[in-house]
């Protein structure tokens, strides 16, 4: 009998954590997450100032969640999209990937924008981020590292990015037997990827890009030739 009412008790924390996530997320949208209060969310889930600090303790901790969410919701829109494609079509599943990752971005600007847009002022992330913000990423490491493995990578362009600039950690835990050319291409284009979604949601191709599909389609094209898979 303890044993479910403990259950009972966790289910209705974790309801009650949802439904703040999901308030924190509306609010995020209406005023962004500078000006993100933890007494608004209380208000919008109808819950006593002094009371949501027991599930909350702080704006800083609010933060932490929303942002630990999005990097798990991006990261899990990023696997689905990539797991679509053949495990052999190494191209296709890169491109995948960053499709999923652009298509995320577009139905979530403003969880988008709070992961890598301008940083919250006196806000830092803690280490309990990182781990999330690395799902994704790790999603396009194992195309690169399964491409290697079965030795499919035609040729690799040569950059000038190396052993001084990516740190070891990288090459260990995320490239292991990756050629270090391919991996610095590899970080690169992860950060092309990016810097595409981010011009595009910012409003930085308008006036220059006609077709914003198309060019982000050309540019993963692109960076599929230089990784080498064709």
């Amino acid at each position: 009998m303890e044993a479910t009412a403990t259950g009972v008790r966790a289910q209705a924390k974790q309801a009650m954590l949802e439904a703040i996530l999901t308030a924190a997320r509306r609010q995020l949208a209406e005023v962004g997450p500078a000006a993100l209060s933890v007494r608004a969310v209380a208000r919008d889930v109808g819950m006593a100032s002094s009371a949501i600090y027991r599930h909350v303790a702080s704006r800083d901790e609010l933060l932490t969640l929303l942002i630990t969410d999005a990097y798990e919701d991006l990261g899990a829109a990023i696997e689905t999209a990539e797991s679509e494609a053949e495990r052999g079509d190494y191209a296709g599943r890169f491109r995948a990937a960053a499709l999923g990752a652009r298509c995320w971005a577009l139905a979530e600007p403003h969880r988008y924008a709070l992961v890598y847009g301008s940083p919250v002022p006196g806000y830092i992330a803690p280490e309990a981020t990182i781990g999330p913000a690395t799902r994704g990423t790790a999603v396009f490491a194992r195309i690169l590292v399964d491409a290697t493995a079965a030795g499919t990578v035609t040729h690799v362009s040569r950059s000038q990015i190396g052993h001084a600039v990516l740190v070891p950690q990288v090459m260990h835990e995320f490239l292991p037997g990756v050629s270090i050319e391919l991996a610095a291409l590899g970080v690169l284009c992860w950060a092309e990827i990016f810097g595409l979604i981010s011009f595009e949601l910012f409003g930085h191709l308008v006036g220059s890009v006609a077709d914003n599909e198309a060019f982000f389609d050309a540019g993963v094209s692109e960076m599929v030739d230089r990784l080498g898979f064709g």
